[in-house]
């Protein structure tokens, strides 16, 4: 393992074993050290393999000017949340959650406290995205004393919400608020109140989860099973219009056109649903 660059006196660029690129993290480790010298393999704390150049570009740019214990805290997050609840997270999360900490702690320092609008829905819909956003909290706190507040573990949360879904992280803010439209379109149209305790709930919302996912990654279902989705609407009018209501609300915020499939799967889940409260 020999150093490519020297990034700041905790942080090197370096080439590994098999010539591949990977930033490497340690207090002291690019201290004078100049490229080509092989890497103090005792100072190593943190080794990030990233596949995307410009990902890797932004995490070099991103940890230069960055004091190394708020990048060690996010690596370690990131660490407990792949190892611990088994997530697979796109690799940008390296750059977006640490620039997030950095900034957050900043503005902590400052006095500077940002509410979370949509904190109540995060903890709704992702309670192990939200989770996650606790456990940061808690290891900032332990490490730096700095006791950010609720507000930004609705923050973080959202942060893996993205790294998940493989969307923009804009995206991932419209999602809490746009499943709150949705639930209550349901609600609205059924003239029920929908059971957040039943099995056909949880399943519905995963539903719209990985709808929601599919929309803003532009990768609907396409139009193949016709026959079915005539029986569905034939069969339970009611919960087909739900759907088509659904529907319309998320072409219109989303810029999109869902298949006539993806609107049969909604209405399935509306159905199971519907038969949850009978």
């Amino acid at each position: 393992m020999r150093i490519e660059k020297v990034i700041n006196n905790n942080i090197v660029s370096a080439f590994d074993d098999t010539g591949r690129e990977i930033v490497v993290m340690g207090r002291g480790l690019g201290f004078g050290v100049r490229p080509g010298q092989p890497v103090n393999e005792k100072k190593i704390e943190k080794v990030f393999r990233i596949k995307s150049q410009d990902t890797a570009d932004q995490l070099k740019e991103l940890l230069a000017d960055m004091p190394l214990e708020r990048a060690q805290i996010s690596a370690d997050i990131i660490s407990y949340a792949k190892s611990s609840l088994n997530l697979k997270l796109n690799q940008s999360i390296y750059v977006t959650l640490t620039d997030h900490i950095n900034f957050a702690i900043d503005r902590f320092e400052k006095g500077i406290n940002l509410q979370n609008a949509l904190l109540w829905d995060i903890k709704r819909f992702y309670p192990r995205e939200f989770n996650l956003g606790r456990y940061a909290l808690r290891l900032i706190k332990e490490r730096l004393g700095v006791a950010l507040p609720e507000d930004e573990a609705g923050y973080i949360a959202l942060h893996f919400v993205n790294a998940e879904y493989g969307t923009d992280i804009k995206d991932a803010f419209r999602f809490p608020n746009q499943l709150k439209e949705i639930l209550e379109i349901t609600s609205d149209e059924l003239g029920i109140v929908l059971d957040e305790r039943s099995l056909h709930y949880e399943r519905f919302v995963t539903h719209l989860k990985f709808l929601l996912q599919r929309v803003y990654r532009r990768e609907l279902l396409p139009n193949e099973e016709e026959e079915l989705a005539e029986l569905m609407r034939t069969k339970y009018p009611k919960e087909y219009a739900c759907s088509c209501k659904i529907a319309e609300y998320i072409e219109k915020n989303a810029d999109c056109k869902l298949s006539g499939e993806e609107v049969m799967y909604l209405a399935i889940h509306i159905r199971r649903v519907t038969m949850a409260e009978d």
